[in-house]
């Protein structure tokens, strides 16, 4: 079920009535319901998948468990069980077909026959989220940084709640799993602004990732027709088409757990008025990044040994970050690339110079600054080619043409239309910066009248432009 389509329209409004008028005083029927809209939210693309996250649910409910009781060496062997089952899952249904096509095309380069069947792999929707929250469940339970659950339902519901099940936030347990046990109230405030998010992570998937995505598509699947003016202009505004259509996601996704009365972590803080990359990845999908940082960088040794350790396991993490994003060797080469990116700042121990937000204290960014967050945006946008690209040898022409002298030229395609409303939504969201979401009280400024006036502009403008139904990107993943 699409966040941006009408059986989303329908089923919010009727599970939010039903939660909050007939079930507001009894939290365990409160915890089965959203169970039970969140099995339905997640059939609504095929209800042969629930099997697999019920089976990775009830998997992981037992082994936190039997950690809780078991002796340290039996530990480890559940610890085990919980990593071997999910990512057993997880590789099986992303990654296999991609391996045996690599092994066929290694064979075949050095000239040894190798036959291997691929099979008719669909790949789960989301699989690679709840995979994540799930495992770190176990991981946090194994390292006594939780206490296991023992209402099932309460565990289940929280690695299918259906607000960020399909692409995020990854959820910690030690964030998300309290608030099913402690009792919601409804709050008029929190709720509206909830609602205020959902609007707003509408207009960047509808208005600004939509619009966005026509022209990308255009020039992506006819690079070659096209001068290096036009394929710049086709990076930017992807590096635009992926930020809107996944933030506004996350925003979606927590705005509506607002309703519910849950609150679910920032996913997304501005990455694109960052200063170098670094700053980059501490604000573009925060939830994988920490993941990673958390449950594989630190453990490797992390800012911790020598240089060489140090450089490897950047390298590693990366890479790795890379590969969680599909099965594929773009994937894999779009990581190694953010590692490159990230490299020099390691050398020279300045990739914690920008903790703060841009220009904290002013309105404007300096000279300096307004550099810096363009050097870091044509570096994101310009790996994006390559997340984006078919194949290694479409992204390679792609980027061959970006730096032609035929970059000069002017666009042979320019979507005005698209353009402005890109211009209006920079202008917000750096007014907005410093807030959970940039709409949040940019607008307070406003009296009431006029503030409400302009959320029904937005309401309008998204009304206009919506029916294109395209699904968001991260839905692969």
């Amino acid at each position: 079920m699409l966040f941006n389509s009408l059986d989303f329209a329908i089923f919010l409004p009727l599970v939010f009535i039903f939660y909050w008028f007939f079930l507001n005083k009894n939290l365990k029927l409160q915890n089965f319901f959203l169970l039970v809209v969140s099995y339905i939210f997640y059939g609504w693309w095929d209800w042969r998948f629930l099997a697999l996250i019920f089976i990775s649910s009830v998997v992981d409910y037992f082994v936190g468990l039997k950690l809780r009781e078991s002796e340290d060496l039996n530990r480890k062997y559940y610890l085990y069980l919980s990593l071997f089952i999910n990512l057993g899952l997880l590789g099986f249904f992303k990654y296999y077909n991609f391996f045996i096509s690599s092994f066929i095309d290694t064979f075949t380069f050095f000239g040894i026959p190798f036959e291997a069947t691929s099979l008719k792999i669909i790949l789960p929707v989301g699989i690679s989220f709840y995979t994540f929250q799930t495992l770190s469940y176990t991981i946090d339970i194994y390292k006594n940084k939780l206490k296991p659950t023992k209402d099932i339902v309460q565990f289940m519901a929280f690695v299918s709640f259906f607000p960020q099940l399909v692409a995020g936030p990854i959820e910690r347990a030690t964030n998300l799993l309290p608030q099913f046990a402690k009792e919601r109230k409804f709050n008029y405030l929190k709720a509206v602004d909830g609602l205020k998010q959902i609007l707003w992570g509408l207009f960047k998937k509808i208005i600004i990732a939509d619009n966005c995505a026509e022209y990308v598509n255009l020039v992506f699947d006819n690079s070659a027709d096209y001068n290096g003016g036009t394929l710049l202009l086709g990076a930017i505004l992807f590096a635009f088409q992926i930020y809107g259509d996944f933030s506004g996601y996350s925003d979606i996704a927590i705005g509506t757990a607002r309703l519910f009365g849950f609150n679910l972590t920032q996913n997304f803080a501005v990455p694109y008025f960052s200063r170098d990359i670094a700053e980059f990845w501490r604000r573009w999908h925060i939830s994988l990044s920490t993941w990673f940082r958390d449950y594989l960088y630190i453990p490797l040794g992390g800012s911790r040994g020598s240089l060489f350790k140090k450089i490897r396991n950047i390298f590693i993490i990366f890479v790795v970050s890379g590969f969680w994003h599909g099965a594929a060797w773009t994937f894999i080469v779009w990581g190694f690339l953010n590692a490159c990116y990230f490299l020099p700042l390691l050398l020279f121990n300045t990739n914690r110079d920008n903790l703060g937000i841009v220009a904290e204290e002013k309105v404007f960014p300096s000279i300096k600054e307004v550099y810096n967050m363009t050097t870091t945006f044509i570096l994101a946008a310009l790996a994006f080619v390559v997340f984006r690209a078919d194949n290694i040898g479409h992204a390679y022409a792609y980027l061959s043409k970006v730096f032609s002298l035929s970059v000069i030229n002017y666009p042979e395609l320019l979507p005005i239309k698209t353009i402005l409303f890109l211009i209006g939504f920079i202008i917000i969201e750096w007014f907005g910066r410093k807030e959970g979401y940039a709409i949040e009280k940019v607008f307070n400024v406003c009296s009431k009248p006029l503030r409400w006036g302009i959320y029904y502009v937005f309401i309008l403008i998204i009304l206009y432009f919506s029916g294109k139904n395209q699904d968001f990107i991260y839905f692969q993943f």
